[in-house]
């Protein structure tokens, strides 16, 4: 197995979940953050509870910014903080990497293109359930851990799969984004109008979720996506009811939310081919009103 040199900006759940899995697999991983975070990553590591991977501990450089090549940059921000976290990332620093965003919805990435045009940015998405519950600390609930991966970033798979993930490499980016947005746009955007996790939601709304799933997927469509809304509502179905969303949680507590990032990115492509997407606009128009 090669070692790579990567990384991770923005150490949260799935940044750090990464992150752990990667360092106690051997690669050298560097966890870009702000001071405090840094510090205490490079002072005591990472550290993973998991019911899939069990508790993991692991040695990583934490840093405010990316000062040495690497191998690998993987994205892990939220979108509402992206602006801001890129400083810690210098295009002459990172030169020719891959550059991975983990992150929510698909205008990302030809922000990042534009602003790293040296680097191969490379569409990736992850579907997981885990939050940060103190700098550098990570809880993983649940067994699903699965990464798909466009490609051009096979070594980085290859280390992802090695570090136990599930992983798919997939030719196709414009499917690979919005299929997960196929899922993650619903269940966000009913979650947060209603403050209720999946399960009542799909006991209570289910039309609604049918609706904006297949309004997603007629926007996919019009983008040149093939994606399929009968296996997003199938894999629905199966999801446990207790999930909610981070946009709900973010709504929560107050603090900005993906709202743009995730319902935006709908509309926006829908406006762009004409496509009518009603009960979508209509959900994002409360929220926008809603949370300001």
């Amino acid at each position: 197995m090669s070692t790579l040199r990567v990384a991770v900006l923005g150490p949260g759940g799935v940044g750090g979940l990464l992150a752990a899995l990667l360092a106690s697999d051997g690669h050298a991983v560097t966890c870009l953050a702000g001071r405090d975070t840094a510090a205490r990553i490079d002072r005591e590591g990472l550290h993973l509870s998991s019911e899939r991977f069990g508790n993991v501990t692991a040695n990583a450089r934490g840093a405010e910014r990316l000062d040495s090549p690497v191998d690998a940059c993987l994205v892990t921000t939220k979108a509402t903080q992206l602006e801001e976290a890129l400083e810690r990332v210098p295009a002459e620093v990172l030169g020719t990497a891959v550059l991975v965003p983990f992150l929510n919805g698909v205008d990302h990435m030809q922000l990042l293109r534009d602003r790293y045009p040296e680097a191969r940015t490379v569409a990736a998405s992850i579907r997981v359930s885990a939050g940060r519950t103190a700098p550098g600390v990570v809880h993983h609930e649940g067994r699903l851990a699965a990464v798909d991966l466009a490609t051009g970033a096979e070594a980085l798979a290859d280390a992802l799969r090695g570090a136990g993930l599930d992983v798919v490499v997939r030719t196709d980016e414009l499917g690979l984004l919005w299929d997960k947005l196929s899922f993650l746009a619903p269940l966000a955007l009913l979650t947060t109008q209603y403050m209720t996790p999946l399960g009542p939601v799909r006991e209570q709304h289910w039309r609604d979720f049918e609706a904006v799933v297949c309004e997603v997927a007629a926007a996919a469509r019009a983008e040149g996506a093939d994606v399929d809304p009968e296996a997003t509502l199938a894999f629905a179905r199966t999801v446990p009811a207790e999930m909610g969303s981070s946009m709900q949680r973010d709504a929560e507590a107050g603090s900005p939310t993906e709202l743009e990032a995730i319902g935006g990115a709908v509309l926006r492509a829908a406006a762009r081919h004409g496509v009518a997407v009603p009960v979508t606009e209509n959900i994002v128009a409360q929220l926008r009103t809603r949370l300001g």
